[in-house]
C-alpha cells in the first residue's frame, strides 16, 4: 500500500485505485485518514441502495396495510444506533471487529464467531449477486433476448468476477465509488417517486398493527438487515478514524448515512408494491426474480425501468464490495494465513457457486426469509457481549495485545485461548435466539417444533406470503422476540459469569501494568 500520498479527502494513507495490502493488521496514527464525515459518507453511499427498496416491497409481500409497513421501517431502521455502537471500538484498536473480538471470546474462541460472519457475508454476497443477474434477466429480457438456462450462468460467472474488483483494490476506492453513486441513485430513486406519488395508495389494505405475530416478524425482518445485521462490519470502517475522533460524531454521522436513506428506500420499495399488486406482480414480488414485478407492468415507462435497472447493477456492484470486503477480514480473523485479495477471489468463487444454486433450486423471497433467521441468531448474541465486554473493560484495549496469537498474549485466556464465558454466553444467547424466533430455522416446514416454543406451537409452517400455512400461536402469541432476547440473554450471561470469575478484571489490571498512562 502506498503511504504519504495526500488523499482528496485530506489525509494521507490508504489511497484509492491502488491495490490495498493491509488485512486484519493495526492501522497506525499515521495512516487513519478518514473523518466521521467519510465513513458516514460510505454509510450513505451503500444505504441508497436497491436492495432496501426491495426490502420494502418484500415487507408488503408479508401482507401489511401501508401505514403497518411505514411503521415497522421507521422502528426498524433506529437499529442503526446500534450499528453507531458496534463501530466506537475500531478507532481504538486500529483493527476489525474480529480481531476485537478475541477480548471477549479468546484468541482462538473468537475464530468461532468469525466463522459465522464470513458466511453471514458470503449470504449477503449472494443476495446482491442474485439481483445483480436478476437485473441483466429483465433488461435482456426488455431487449428481446432470450435468456436461457445456460445465459443464466453466464450472467453468475462474469457478475462475480466483476464485484471483485473493488474490494480488492481496498478501502479507500470503496468510499469514493460509494459516495460518487449517491447523486445519481438520488436522482433515479426521486423520479421513482414521482410515479409513486402519483399512482401509489397510502391506503392500501393489509393486516393491521393488532396482528402482532405478523408485525413483530415484520420488525424482526427489518432489524436484520438494517443496523443489527451491519454491526458486526463496523470497525471493519472506523479502524481508519483517528482514536482521538467524537464518539457523537462516530454514531450520528453513521446513523445519519444509513437510517434516513433505508428510511426513505423502503418506504419507496412499499409505496412501489401499492400500485404493482397484481396476482401476478406479487407473485413477481416474492418470486426467484423481484425485478420480474417492474417487467410487463404499464405505470412506470420502460425507459425509466431500464435505466433503474443499469444503475442498480452498477450499485450493487459497490454494495457487495462492502461484503466482500468483510468476508476477506474474517477469513483472516479466523487464522487463514491469506493475503486480503487472495481472501476476496476465494470468496467471488463461493459466492459464484452459491448464486448458481439459488438460481436454479430457490426463490429470492425464500432465500432472504432464511437467511435471516441465520443473521439473528448469531449476530444479536454476538453483539450482547461484544458490548457488555466493552463496557466492562471501561472501553479501552490494547491494540497492540489484540494483534498477538502466541500463548503469552493479553487476550489469549487460559491455556487454550478459549475464553469460556464468552462462548457459553454465546450459546446461551443463540439458543434463546432460536426459541424466540417466530419462524422456525430452515428449511420451511422444519420438523423439530420444540425448538421456537416461546413463539409457536406448530401446526404446520408460518403464515404470510413469504411463507406457506399457519402457526399456533405460542408462550408470546406467535410475536418474535429473537433480536432482544438474543443480545439481552447472551450479555446478561456473560455480564454475571464475567462478576463471578473475574477474568476480564484480571486483563485489564494488566493492560493497565503496560499502559500506565491509561
Amino acid at each position: 500500500m502506498a503511504i504519504g500520498i495526500e488523499n482528496q479527502d485530506g489525509s494521507s494513507g490508504d489511497v484509492a485505485f491502488r491495490v490495498e495490502r493491509r488485512g486484519i493488521d493495526y492501522v497506525p496514527e499515521s495512516e487513519r485518514w478518514a473523518t466521521p464525515r467519510n465513513i458516514g459518507a460510505l454509510w450513505g453511499g451503500s444505504a441508497i441502495n436497491v436492495e432496501y427498496f426491495i426490502y420494502g416491497a418484500l415487507l408488503m409481500g408479508f401482507g401489511f396495510s401501508f401505514y403497518t409497513a411505514l411503521s415497522i421501517i421507521v422502528i426498524g431502521n433506529l437499529s442503526y444506533f446500534l450499528l453507531g455502537l458496534a463501530s466506537l471500538q475500531g478507532p481504538e484498536t486500529g483493527t476489525t471487529a474480529f480481531t476485537i473480538s478475541r477480548a471477549s471470546f479468546g484468541t482462538r474462541g473468537s475464530r468461532l464467531v468469525a466463522f459465522f460472519n464470513w458466511i453471514t457475508q458470503l449470504g449477503f454476497e449472494t443476495e446482491g449477486l442474485i439481483l445483480i443477474v436478476g437485473a441483466a434477466i429483465v433488461l435482456s429480457e426488455m431487449a428481446g433476448i432470450h435468456v436461457s438456462s445456460a445465459l443464466k450462468v453466464v450472467f453468475v460467472v462474469v457478475a462475480a468476477a466483476i464485484q471483485a474488483v473493488v474490494p480488492y483494490l481496498g478501502h479507500a476506492t470503496m468510499v469514493k465509488v460509494l459516495r460518487s453513486l449517491i447523486v445519481p441513485f438520488i436522482a433515479i430513486f426521486v423520479l421513482l417517486a414521482f410515479y409513486d406519488l402519483k399512482h401509489g395508495s397510502a391506503h392500501f389494505k393489509g393486516s393491521p398493527f393488532a396482528n402482532w405475530e405478523l408485525y413483530s416478524a415484520g420488525l424482526a425482518f427489518t432489524f436484520a438487515l438494517s443496523g443489527l445485521g451491519w454491526t458486526e462490519c463496523g470497525n471493519d470502517y472506523t479502524r481508519y478514524v483517528a482514536r482521538d475522533a467524537s464518539k457523537g460524531s462516530i454514531v450520528g454521522w453513521i446513523f445519519l448515512g444509513t437510517a434516513v436513506p433505508e428510511i426513505f428506500m423502503m418506504i419507496l420499495g412499499a409505496a412501489t408494491f401499492t400500485f404493482i399488486s397484481s396476482s401476478a406482480q406479487v407473485a413477481a414480488w416474492n418470486g426467484a426474480n423481484p425485478f420480474e414485478a417492474l417487467h410487463g407492468q404499464h405505470v412506470i415507462p420502460s425507459w425509466v425501468v431500464a435505466i433503474f435497472l443499469v444503475f442498480a447493477i452498477i450499485q450493487l456492484f459497490g454494495i457487495n464490495s462492502l461484503d466482500l470486503y468483510s468476508s476477506g477480514v474474517s477469513l483472516q480473523a479466523m487464522g487463514f494465513h491469506l493475503k486480503r485479495y487472495q481472501a476476496v477471489v476465494l470468496d467471488s468463487v463461493l459466492a459464484c457457486g452459491l448464486t448458481i444454486w439459488a438460481e436454479f433450486q430457490s426463490t429470492f423471497s425464500l432465500y432472504m426469509k432464511e437467511f435471516v433467521g441465520v443473521i439473528i441468531v448469531w449476530i444479536a448474541p454476538w453483539l450482547g457481549i461484544y458490548l457488555v465486554d466493552w463496557f466492562l473493560r471501561r472501553y479501552r484495549y490494547n491494540a497492540a495485545e489484540l494483534q498477538r496469537t502466541d500463548g503469552d498474549g493479553l487476550y489469549f485466556t487460559g491455556s487454550s485461548g478459549v475464553h469460556w464465558n464468552a462462548i457459553i454466553a454465546f450459546v446461551a444467547g443463540l439458543v434463546t435466539a432460536t426459541i424466540a424466533f417466530s419462524k422456525a430455522p430452515p428449511p420451511i416446514n422444519f420438523p423439530f417444533h420444540w425448538m421456537t416454543p416461546i413463539s409457536n406451537h406448530y401446526g404446520g409452517a408460518c403464515a404470510g406470503n413469504l411463507v406457506h400455512g399457519s402457526c399456533t400461536a405460542g408462550w408470546f402469541g406467535g410475536a418474535d422476540f429473537s433480536v432482544p432476547t438474543g443480545i439481552i440473554v447472551a450479555g446478561l450471561v456473560y455480564f454475571i459469569l464475567e462478576k463471578s470469575t473475574g477474568t476480564v478484571a484480571r486483563q485489564v489490571k494488566r493492560q493497565r501494568e503496560l499502559e500506565p498512562s491509561l
